[in-house]
C-alpha cells in the first residue's frame, strides 16, 4: 500500500497546490494565471479540506488547488489522496514541514481492504525535496501495520495470528521469538496470564521476541495483547463489547514500534513481550472475589474481571523488569477513564521520570503524535486496597481510573531504569484526512524518536 501513495518520476506529474485563505492572491507570478483565475471563478480562497481540479484546454487536469484554511495541521493532505484521480503528484506552496506533509499524504492512502474484493486505486506522492523515503516508508509501514492488525476482526485474529504475526516480524529481522503456551504458563511462573486466558479455547500464551547485541542498552517493550475482551463474567453489554477486537491495540502499536527500531537497526538491545490472551467465559473462567498469584509475588484479589489487561500486562512487566532493562515502556488500552479525561485522540502516557517526560513530550510535538502527561498520584494507591490480598484489581470509588490502572501496573516495576506507560484508544471513531474510522497507531512515532535520539549519540 506504501508503494500504491508513493510515486516514481518518470512520468510528469500534476502539481497540487497548498494554498490557505489570501494565498492565491498572494501567489500571483507564482501560481499560474490558469491556476487563479480557476480559483476565482469557483469561489476557491484556501478554504479548509477544499479540492478545486484546474483542467487544461483539453479537459485534462492541468493542476490541483487545495485548501489548507486557517489552522491548517500536518497530516492535512491525506484528504486528498483518494478524492483525485490517479496519476502521479508535486507538492507545491505552503505545505509545511515536507516530511510530515508527505507521512500525511501517505497515512490518507490506507484502506482496509482485506475482506474487499477490489483495492482503490490512489493518487501517488513524488516526494518533495529533502524527504528521506526511508524513514518516512518505516514510519507509513508501522503505522499501517498497527492498523490491519487491530482492524482484523478476533475470528481471524486470535492469539495463533498475534503470533504469527510477531514470528513473521521476527523472522524479517533475524530476531529470537520464543513462546509460552497454555498451562506451561504456570509452570514458568505467569500465573495471571493463565488466569485470564484460561477460558477461552484458544490458548493464552506470553510472546516473547529478542533482538540486538547483548553489550547494548537493554530497551523493553510490553504490549497488551487482549485479543477480544467480553468483560468475562462481569460481561460487557453489547455497545460495548462491539469494538473489544482493538483489545488488542497495545500489543499491535509495539508490535510496530519494535518493527520500526529493527528496520532502522538502532544500537539497542530490543525485547517485546506480548501477553495474547483472549478473555472469555466459560466454566473455569476466573471470577470476581478470586485472589490471584503473580509472577511479582503479589496476591491480587479480582474486584472486576473486566479489569483483565492490568493483570497479563502485571506477569510482563514483572518479567520484563527483572532484566532491569534501560528503558521499559509498556502500551495498552487500558481504560475508558482515560478516554473521558482526554478523549480518543489524546492518549495519556505516566512516568516518573522527569527527563524522559521531557523527551516525550519533545517528540510528541515534533512528530504530530499527540501524548499528554498524567500524574501517577501516589494518594490514590490508597483506593487499590484489599483486605484479603496484597492489592486489589481496580479501585474503590469509580474516581481517577486511568491514573490508579498505572499506579497498579507500578507495583510490577521496580528495577527498570526508566518506565512509561501509555493508555491508548487505539481507534478512530470518526474519520480525519489522514486516518479513517477503524486501528490506529498512536505514540509509536514519538516513542521512535525518543529512541532513536537517546541511543544513537
Amino acid at each position: 500500500m506504501i508503494d500504491l501513495a508513493i510515486a516514481n518520476t518518470r512520468s510528469r506529474p500534476t502539481p497540487v497546490w497548498v494554498l490557505g485563505p489570501g494565498d492565491t492572491a498572494r501567489s500571483k507570478g507564482k501560481l499560474p494565471a490558469s491556476c487563479v483565475a480557476w480559483a476565482k471563478a469557483n469561489g476557491f480562497d484556501g478554504q479548509k479540506g477544499k479540492i478545486l481540479p484546474v483542467p487544461d484546454e483539453k479537459g485534462n487536469i492541468s493542476a490541483v488547488l487545495f485548501g489548507s484554511g486557517k489552522d491548517a495541521l500536518p497530516f492535512d493532505l491525506g484528504g486528498i489522496t483518494g478524492n483525485i484521480p490517479a496519476g502521479n503528484y508535486t507538492l507545491e506552496g505552503n505545505f509545511g514541514d515536507p516530511h510530515l506533509a508527505a507521512l500525511g499524504w501517505l497515512l490518507g492512502a490506507y484502506r482496509f481492504d482485506r475482506y474487499k474484493s477490489k483495492s482503490p486505486v490512489m493518487a501517488k506522492l513524488v516526494l518533495p525535496a529533502g524527504v528521506e523515503s526511508s524513514t518516512l516508508r518505516r514510519e507509513a509501514e508501522a503505522t499501517f501495520l498497527a492498523r490491519d492488525l487491530i482492524n482484523i476482526p478476533a475470528n481471524d485474529m486470535g492469539p495463533d495470528e498475534l503470533e504469527a504475526a510477531m514470528r513473521n516480524l521476527g523472522k524479517i529481522h533475524k530476531a529470537s521469538v520464543k513462546v509460552t503456551k497454555g498451562d506451561k504458563l504456570l509452570n514458568a511462573n505467569f500465573p495471571m496470564i493463565h488466569a485470564v486466558g484460561r477460558a477461552s479455547n484458544n490458548a493464552p500464551r506470553l510472546i516473547d521476541l529478542k533482538w540486538g547485541m547483548k553489550d547494548k542498552p537493554l530497551v523493553t517493550l510490553v504490549g497488551k495483547g487482549v485479543i477480544f475482551d467480553s468483560g468475562g463474567l462481569n460481561i460487557k453489554p453489547g455497545n460495548s463489547m462491539v469494538l473489544m477486537k482493538k483489545d488488542m491495540g497495545g500489543a499491535a502499536n509495539v508490535l510496530a514500534l519494535a518493527g520500526m527500531i529493527m528496520d532502522a537497526k538502532l544500537p539497542v538491545r530490543l525485547r517485546l513481550l506480548i501477553p495474547a490472551v483472549e478473555n472469555a467465559i466459560s466454566a473455569n473462567a476466573f471470577r470476581p472475589s478470586d485472589v490471584l498469584q503473580s509472577r511479582k509475588g503479589i496476591t491480587v484479589e479480582i474486584g472486576n474481571t473486566d479489569a483483565e489487561g492490568r493483570l497479563v500486562l502485571g506477569d510482563a512487566l514483572a518479567l520484563a523488569d527483572e532484566e532491569k532493562p534501560d528503558l521499559l515502556i509498556d502500551v495498552a488500552t487500558l481504560t475508558g477513564a482515560a478516554r473521558v479525561a482526554l478523549g480518543p485522540d489524546l492518549p495519556p502516557y505516566y512516568t516518573d521520570d522527569d527527563k524522559l517526560a521531557a523527551e516525550i513530550n519533545k517528540a510528541s510535538a515534533a512528530k504530530f503524535d499527540p501524548l499528554w502527561r498524567m500524574p501517577l498520584w501516589a494518594p490514590y494507591q490508597k483506593t487499590l486496597s484489599s483486605k484479603v490480598a496484597d492489592v486489589n484489581n481496580i479501585s474503590s470509588g469509580g474516581f481517577a481510573g486511568s491514573i490508579t490502572a498505572a499506579l497498579f501496573l507500578s507495583r510490577f516495576v521496580e528495577q527498570a531504569k526508566s518506565w512509561a506507560h501509555l493508555d491508548i484508544y487505539g481507534w478512530v471513531p470518526s474519520s480525519k484526512p489522514w486516518a479513517p474510522v477503524g486501528g490506529e497507531a498512536q505514540g509509536i512515532r514519538a516513542l521512535y524518536d525518543v529512541i532513536e535520539k537517546r541511543y544513537s549519540k
